[in-house]
């Protein structure tokens, strides 16, 4: 769209949590616009992670919620036409498209990690993330070290 913005989109909260991010997170896990599916494997992987996690005083949407927030990248590498030469130029990302990096990775690293069912594979990578390992945050970090090595080019910004 040239001249404007399409608008946002209202997204309606979750109906176990009345949470809008929980919505947000399922819409990414749904296949083939299985909603009710998405949401039972949510569901029963945070009933998993409720049942493993270690530390008694969070709940199991706080564990997500930490697990998400520990997979988020504040900044990420773009390439960028300069004279004949591409570089990886480091930049802030914005809110939105933050949180949609996060959750898509710690869905993707969960799609590709082994185990019986998607909900054990989800469970599993939310409470690496929330321990602070396991492919998503590894991801994350990686995107951070090559912000940071990428540093000496931000004076290429667009």
């Amino acid at each position: 769209m040239r001249k404007s913005k399409p608008k946002k989109r209202i997204i309606l909260p979750d109906p176990k949590f009345a949470d809008t991010e929980v919505t947000k997170f399922v819409n990414n896990l749904m296949f083939d616009g299985k909603k009710s599916v998405a949401y039972d494997i949510f569901y029963d992987a945070l009933e998993i992670v409720e049942q493993k996690k270690q530390s008694q005083d969070l709940s199991a949407l706080e564990v997500w919620k930490k697990a998400l927030d520990n997979v988020t990248p504040l900044v990420e590498v773009r390439s960028r036409r300069v004279g004949g030469a591409t570089f990886q130029i480091p930049s802030e990302i914005r809110p939105g498209r933050r949180q949609s990096i996060g959750m898509k990775n710690l869905i993707l690293f969960a799609r590709k990690r082994s185990g019986h069912s998607m909900k054990e594979r989800l469970a599993a990578e939310i409470l690496a993330a929330f321990n602070e390992e396991g492919a998503a945050y590894k991801k994350k970090e990686d995107t951070h070290r090559m912000a940071e090595a990428n540093k000496a080019f931000s004076h290429f910004r667009f």
